[in-house]
């Protein structure tokens, strides 16, 4: 699971980038926020995360100033100012990408891939687990046919998936189903439609998944 710190003074873009990662089920768990320049860097020290989403212009310290005194951190710059002097300093820093505000979904979703090249553990083998679970979720996953897609036992690919997703499999599983069909829910599609537009063909199994990952049942979500 990617660590990920998000350092913006506008607590809007912070709100924007959260829902946009929780929205596209990344395996990206936010581990930390700072307001300022100052604060952003002492979370990084202390956090020491995979990656940093940096404001350029923030008090105390500007995002260029942190990056300067880190090391061993992805950043993708948040910048509403597109310059080509910002540009020179993030190619120069050796910055992952740079993000214009106002954050769109399809930007952000470049940039995190761009910076993580699809690479969410130290484990290339979960890594595979992971791009084939969010291709396939819609199907019957099962653990057998997984360890023969990325060319594992399934003894070794659960221990492996547990160990760098604190979960196992099938829960994960379920997980991106969910999180796919609360938006579904969302944009207007009927109960019905989303738990089979995400692979549920049980109106039980779906009510029961999304409840323990919702804490709610769909209709309460609906209503919020």
């Amino acid at each position: 699971m990617i660590r990920a710190v998000i350092c913006d003074d506008e607590s809007a873009s912070v709100e924007i980038i959260q829902y946009f990662i929780e929205r596209e089920d990344y395996p990206i768990r936010i581990v930390g926020t700072a307001s300022n320049g100052s604060d952003a860097l002492n979370l990084i020290r202390k956090e020491k995360p995979d990656l940093a989403f940096m404001d350029i212009h923030m008090p105390f310290m500007t995002g260029f100033d942190v990056i300067q005194k880190t090391q061993d951190v992805k950043f993708i710059i948040i910048t509403a100012y597109d310059s080509f002097e910002h540009a020179q300093m993030a190619l120069r820093l050796e910055v992952s990408d740079i993000l214009a505000k106002p954050i769109r979904l399809d930007q952000l979703r470049q940039s995190i891939d761009r910076a993580l090249g699809g690479k969410y553990t130290e484990n290339s083998t979960v890594n595979a687990a992971l791009a084939y679970i969010q291709k396939h979720y819609r199907e019957d996953i099962r653990l057998s046919n997984l360890a023969e897609e990325v060319c594992c036992t399934e003894s070794h690919i659960s221990r492996l998936f547990r160990q760098h997703m604190d979960e196992t499999v099938i829960s994960y599983v379920h997980h991106v189903r969910i999180k796919k069909a609360a938006n579904l829910l969302r944009d207007g599609m009927s109960v019905q439609e989303a738990a089979e537009e995400v692979g549920y063909q049980s109106l039980n199994n779906f009510y029961k998944y999304f409840k323990q990952f919702m804490k709610e049942t769909p209709a309460a979500y609906l209503k919020k």
